[in-house]
């Protein structure tokens, strides 16, 4: 080995000079090759694969090319070197993203045709190229394979070797083994036992292997040969070189069994251990399996140099008996190895795997040392600090050791069956103390982020770094080492809010790794609520892992809990990575600080206040523990700045535990604050035990508070047993943060007094720290008691979102995050538990809670209709091409986590916000059409009564053309001229839709599969009425004829009074033209989203539906979800639930447009109230664009949900004007090629379709909130019914009633006859008083005129409008 570094590096240093001659002429005759492969290509596209030919050199570069060029988004070709006859040694990388070098991801390696005679795994890996690159997409399992792992096959080590070689020699005579210098590339790596004696010039495949695998730092390899039907693993030799029989044992011997087993069980001869190949029909393996040195010594092999010197685990796959069979037997073989091969790939995924990085900076450390106790074999981190050690399931103790750091070891890992456990290290620079001392490695506890790894451990477990004497001090008596001591927080003082925002950016700049600075939004005299957020991963939240809150100073001048959450974040962040139970915290929670939630409030307080009101409430003088909403008190004072900035915040994160730290006393205080009666008296919450034990887990770590007498002096017949009380027992809050917390998210949250003085003197501050410091470490340690876990598809393993988890005997749940990890507080004891989602069958288990760590209990449940497997029940299933399921991962990806909040950031657009009127609007409009025009179509609905014109501008990749099965959607704006917000809003939204168009791959994806429609101003003319900065004036708010466009919306003649505005009618047009999924309309005035009806109506056909989709909206508002109108200018203050609200609750009245698109136009329609001041100054604009434009893009994403198909008859032909019906209700249409879409709230839905001439169909589909709606086939069989009774007995009974018929009607016809023969003489008779007879007739004919103009204007046929009106939804 030594001699092949030597003579690589001489070779470089000569070449040194010649370097630009060289790399000129080997870049020209690397161009010159390649272009002579492409003009080797045909001019036809490659074919399928025919599995019935060997390749040739010029063959496989051609189809390999040909491969990389045909799927470039997870395939690239490239070479890692040349054999001696300067052939490329092609190698295919197959991955997500296959240009991109990113962590993350393992690397995978299969290594074919080493010996050129053994040409089957040339072939197999061809094969299996082409297999992964096309059922991508198709197949689940194999995108899940491509996307989770870097994949690199090389077809050909020996290219030279396999021109040579000839088909049909199974034995390999003809010379073709060894390369085009005669050597054994299987004999000529550098060995463990005699190193390596080999000329490097005589083997450069081997040489650009070497370097191959010293780059990527491969995980998992196989090497493929022929020769016989086994898998053989490491050691290939011993010391002693013995032959055969001598098992050469490595320290991963029992995984490389394992490993061997996976490939050779997956096939079906190797797994009998039975090759029976001619030339030893008695050879057997037993398992199909066999030690590589035990069955012959190979020296100089390949998969044990991976093994000693590339972090890598190989081993040998032989597949043939036939070195090189005949190309018939290809396809066989084929198939005999293709799951073997598969199976084999999955396992780099198994064992543990994680990041190094360090402590104080958080860059990450490459070539750190991983050591496995018990397993004498290190691996090291890549170039990300990355790692994957491949492990059995089992537990284990792993260290992290890298020179100049403190090693970190964590005890008792858990690795089970499947995906890796995760694991990642976090360690600290080692710190000389003394002259004259070596530092002692020692350990401490690394972050998990995997739900199934132990979250509590002994301290015991982690050992600190002493100072020991050296070797030339050993004559000194030895001192015993101290104690670690944490290092404690040096300064106390008051900080001013300045003061402050200094003291948390420094730590935010100075502790990056493990700290994290963001503002959740402003007081009221615009200074930041900021939040430091202390984990080991601070901005993200990390699947497993609790979210955890303290917040501080909500009372201005209640000061103790602001200076000490300031020693928190100092004390954390200084003994991270040196503290055993600080590194603990810190990687295993998510600790979010806010150390002032009033600090307005606190600017005007005072020090030396024991007992005062100054400072304690906001700026606007509102107590902000009275200002939440409360669930027994009505809370009639407006929602302050600072309480909706929490509340979203809540809401934005899912945390699980929270403590509101206050001054005054000294006592924990828990939930319920106040009672249904308004009494001072305990009022029990569902988890009563639970806020007990956390708040004793406080009060008991405070040497003062659980003495339960806090003030003495002040109140000194005030008692609070264990320093703990509930809230009413206490005195009544309605309107206090912690009972909100508990009833409107995951968070269980207590109220902490610190002390009898709210503003001390500083002098006082150590005390406080000294007295809480434990406590409040303490208390974060309770997020971790209880269960958790994951709520997963059984058919994915995907996370279900928002399923409820709930507890028996306690009526309080909670939900999953988006991810589908949960948390559940509970006291120690055993439990009943249930896991239930929208369109999934509940799963119930019992856990067994104790008191020292939280209990893993994850639940796995299955789709409604599914079989027993989870796959969903037979039927006709529309096929799915690789981009639909790629668009349904984007819709899924957008509405799960952070995936459209990511979004919104990453397509920030430039833009100046000013009110444009109708000329400026007008040719906004047209710029978007002339600078977009792929995308853009616009078009003139009508014009107003003054004659301007209403645009409507659509955005679509396929402007203008009808495409039945996209969703289309539909943004009105300007009904109400003096709220000109929305029409703003949407030409920001069109301009930011046709910007990122093309640059952000979701944008464009949206708008490729979606036609939106964008009618910014209904009202033109009255939006020229209208003046800016007037929030209630209704100048403007009707046409020019002074009617409310909002009031004119008639489907039905019979209830107009008069002739329709003309700009009702241009809307009315666009709105029947029924092909509209969904309606958005912008309104001002309020702050709030209403859903149908507007006219008042005792009941709402779909109502959960429509008060889900106005509900998307309002939760992708960063305000209105809150439900907090806070609009005193139109008498709407108090609390709307969830910000939604049925639309004749808030104002009732007829003729609007969201009726009339509900009745007449198939559609819903949701009207988005933008805020209290109809026309509020431009430079709100900006604003108002933030708060909306994720609300706007989520309605984009929502379109595509619901139910979406096709209707068809039996012979696969479409049928247009089938009625869908929702639940027995709501109708839908289906439009040309039957296609059919209709948007429903999560849960259970039936459908039926019913069509002239065709049997009622029904089925039950299930609606996801998150996922993009999965398409249904409905065939129709023609209705054999009539009138309820068999067609064929129908049908013969009117053919025998016609018969009946006929013969009745000649026999009548006979008697007839004869009758009018004997009477015909008489009617001569009647010609004498002809003239008589037409007076009569005559006379009679005038007096029926006076009947018939009495019914002249009665006309019984239905009108169209009548019928269509009959028919409405």
């Amino acid at each position: 080995m030594v001699n092949i570094w030597e003579h690589l590096s001489t070779t470089s240093k000569l070449r040194v000079p010649l370097f630009a001659f060289l790399l000129f002429l080997v870049v020209s005759l690397g161009d010159a090759r390649l272009h002579r492969t492409r003009r080797a290509s045909p001019s036809t596209e490659e074919t399928g694969e025919t599995y019935d030919k060997y390749y040739k050199y010029v063959d496989l570069t051609r189809r390999l090319q040909w491969l990389a060029q045909k799927y470039p988004h997870i395939a690239n070709l490239s070479s890692i070197g040349q054999s001696v006859k300067d052939r490329e040694l092609w190698v295919m990388r197959i991955t997500k993203d296959p240009n991109v070098d990113a962590p993350g991801k393992p690397k995978f390696k299969y290594v074919g045709n080493m010996h050129g005679d053994e040409t089957v795994s040339r072939q197999v890996l061809v094969y299996l190229v082409e297999y992964l690159l096309t059922k991508y997409g198709e197949e689940p399992r194999i995108s899940e394979l491509v996307n989770s792992t870097d994949i690199y096959i090389m077809p050909s080590m020996n290219p030279d070797g396999f021109e040579k070689s000839r088909e049909g020699d199974c034995r390999g005579t003809s010379g073709g083994r060894n390369n085009a210098k005669n050597m054994d590339l299987n004999r000529s790596f550098p060995d463990q036992f005699d190193g390596t004696s080999v000329n490097p010039d005589s083997i450069p495949e081997v040489m650009a292997v070497i370097r191959w695998i010293q780059e990527k730092q491969f995980v998992l390899s196989g090497n493929l040969h022929g020769g016989t039907v086994v898998a053989s693993y490491p050691f290939d030799d011993s010391a002693s070189h013995q032959r055969q029989g001598k098992y050469s044992q490595s320290a991963d011997d029992s995984l490389f069994r394992y490993l061997a087993q996976v490939y050779s069980h997956n096939h079906p001869v190797m797994k009998t251990g039975q090759p029976n190949c001619s030339d030893d029909l008695d050879e057997t393996f037993e398992d199909g399996i066999v030690n590589g040195a035990q069955w012959y010594d190979v020296p100089g092999g390949m998969q044990d140099y991976n093994y000693l010197n590339g972090n890598c685990l190989e081993i040998t796959m032989e597949l043939s008996c036939c070195k090189y069979p005949p190309a018939s037997e290809l396809h066989k073989e084929w198939d005999l190895n293709r799951e073997s091969l598969l199976a084999y790939m999955e396992k780099v995924h198994i064992g543990v795997r994680g990041y190094v990085k360090d402590a104080i900076s958080g860059t990450a450390l490459t070539n750190v040392s991983i050591v496995v106790a018990g397993i004498k074999h290190n691996l090291t981190t890549g170039k990300y600090g990355d790692y994957y050690r491949l492990l059995l399931p089992g537990t284990y103790n792993i260290t992290a050791v890298a020179p100049g750091y403190t090693s970190m070891t964590v005890q008792g890992v858990q690795v089970l069956e499947g995906k890796a456990t995760e694991l990642n290290f976090t360690v600290a620079p080692v710190v000389s103390e003394a002259a004259g001392t070596t530092t002692v490695t020692t350990h401490s506890m690394p972050s998990t982020s995997d739900p199934r790894l132990p979250t509590s451990a002994n301290s015991s477990d982690s050992s600190q770094t002493r100072v020991v004497p050296s070797e030339e001090n050993k004559n000194i008596s030895p001192l015993l080492p101290p104690e670690h001591q944490p290092i404690q927080p040096q300064e106390f003082r008051h900080h001013s809010y300045a003061d402050m925002e200094l003291f948390l950016r420094k730590y935010n700049s100075e502790f990056p790794s493990i700290a994290h600075l963001y503002s959740v939004g402003r007081s009221v005299e615009e200074r930041e609520l900021y939040v430091m957020v202390i984990s080991d991963n601070p901005t993200v939240h990390e699947h497993g892992e609790p979210e955890f809150k303290y917040i501080a100073n909500m009372h201005g001048n209640e000061v103790v809990g602001r200076e000490l959450l300031l020693n928190l974040i100092e004390y954390l962040c200084r003994n991270y990575g040196t503290d055993p139970e600080v590194t603990k915290l810190v990687n295993s929670t998510r600790i979010h600080i806010m150390p002032s939630m009033n600090p307005d409030g606190y600017e005007v307080a005072t020090e030396g206040d024991v007992k005062g009101y100054k400072g304690r409430n906001n700026s606007n003088n509102f107590d902000l523990n009275r200002n939440f909403p409360d669930q027994f008190a009505t809370i009639t004072d407006p929602r302050q700045p600072e309480t909706i900035a929490v509340m979203s915040w809540l809401k934005s994160i899912p945390f699980i535990l929270s403590a509101n730290l206050h001054g005054g006393s000294l006592v924990v205080n828990y939930p319920y604050d106040d009672d249904k009666n308004g009494k001072t008296q305990y009022s029990q919450s569902p988890d009563d035990k639970v806020f007990q034990q956390v708040s004793r887990a406080y009060s008991q770590e405070n040497p003062l508070m659980h003495n339960g007498h806090p003030c003495e002096d002040l109140y000194p017949d005030e008692y609070f047993e264990d320093g703990i009380t509930n809230g009413a027992k206490w005195y009544n809050v309605p309107g206090g943060m912690q009972d909100w917390n508990y009833l409107n998210t995951n968070c269980f949250e207590v109220t902490i007094e610190l002390g009898c003085v709210k503003y001390p003197m500083a002098k006082d501050l150590p005390k406080y720290w000294e007295q809480n410091r434990r406590a409040l470490l303490q208390f974060i340690h309770q997020v971790h008691s209880g269960v958790k876990g994951t709520v997963s598809d059984s058919r994915d393993g995907t996370g279900i979102p928002n399923a409820t988890i709930s507890v028996e005997e306690i009526d309080h749940n909670v939900t999953t995050a988006h991810t589908g990890d949960y948390w559940r507080l509970l006291v120690p004891g055993t439990y009943s538990i249930t896991a239930s989602a929208h369109g999934y069958k509940s799963v119930r288990t019992y856990a067994t809670v104790s008191k020292d760590r939280v209990e893993l209990v994850d639940f796995r449940l299955t789709r409604v209709h599914s079989d027993p497997n989870g796959q969903p029940l037979d039927g006709p299933q529309p096929t799915q091409n690789p981009s639909e399921k790629e668009f349904q991962s984007l819709i899924k990806n957008l509405s799960l986590g952070q995936g459209l909040e990511q979004l919104v950031r990453s397509t920030a657009t430039e833009n100046s916000f000013r009110y444009r009127g109708y000329k400026e609007l007008s040719g906004f409009v047209r710029g978007l059409t002339l600078n977009f025009p792929e995308i853009t179509s616009l078009h003139s609905l009508g014009q107003s009564v003054e004659f301007r014109t209403i645009w409507a501008l659509e955005i679509s990749n396929k402007p203008g053309e009808a495409e039945p099965s996209e969703p289309k959607i539909r943004f009105v704006a300007g009904i109400h001229g003096n709220a000109p917000v929305g029409t703003e809003l949407l030409l920001e939204f069109a301009a930011f839709l046709c910007i990122n168009y093309g640059k952000n791959p979701a944008i464009t994806s949206l708008i490729n599969e979606t036609r939106i429609v964008i009618v910014p101003s209904i009202n033109p003319d009255g939006r020229e009425q209208a003046v800016e900065r007037q929030c209630t004036s209704t100048q403007g708010s009707t046409n020019a004829h002074g009617k409310d466009l909002d009031t004119d919306f008639f489907g039905n003649a019979s209830q107009r009074v008069v002739e329709s505005q003309p700009e009702t009618r241009a809307m009315m047009d666009l709105i029947l033209d029924k092909g509209y999924t969904l309606s958005v309309s912008l309104d001002g005035g309020s702050l709030v989203a209403t859903y149908p009806y507007d006219k008042p109506v005792q009941s709402v056909e779909n109502e959960g539906t429509l008060k889900y989709l106005a509900s998307v909206y309002a939760n992708n508002h960063p305000k209105m979800h809150l439900g907090d109108t806070g609009c005193s200018n139109n008498g709407q203050i108090g609390n709307i639930p969830d910000g939604v609200m049925r639309a004749a609750e808030r104002q009732s009245h007829m003729g609007s447009m969201k009726d009339f698109s509900m009745d007449f136009g198939h559609c819903p329609e949701i009207t988005v109230y933008t805020g209290c001041c109809l026309f509020p100054p431009a430079e709100q604009l900006a604003t108002l664009w933030t708060e909306n434009k994720k609300a706007l893009l989520s309605m984009l994403v929502e379109v595509h949900k619901g139910v979406r198909g096709v209707v068809r008859d039996k012979s696969g032909k479409p049928i247009v004007g089938a009625i869908i019906v929702l639940n027995g209700g709501v109708r839908v249409f289906t439009a040309e090629g039957g296609y059919f879409h209709a948007l429903l709230a999560p849960g259970n839905h039936n459908i039926e379709a019913v069509a002239d001439g065709y049997q009622q169909q029904r089925q039950e589909v299930v609606v996801s909130s998150y996922e993009a709606a999965s398409s249904i086939i409905i065939e129709f069989d023609m209705d054999n019914n009539i009138f309820g009774l068999p067609r064929e007995f129908v049908v013969a009974s009117a053919a025998a009633s016609m018969t009946a018929l006929v013969v009745t009607a000649c026999i009548i016809w006979c008697v007839c006859a004869a009758k009018s023969n004997r009477q015909k003489d008489g009617f001569h008779r009647l010609r004498q008083h002809r003239d008589d007879y037409e007076d009569e007739i005559r006379l009679t004919s005038m007096g029926s005129k006076k009947s018939l103009l009495a019914h002249e204007f009665q006309d019984e046929s239905e009108s169209d409008e009548e019928t269509l009106y009959a028919n409405k939804i």
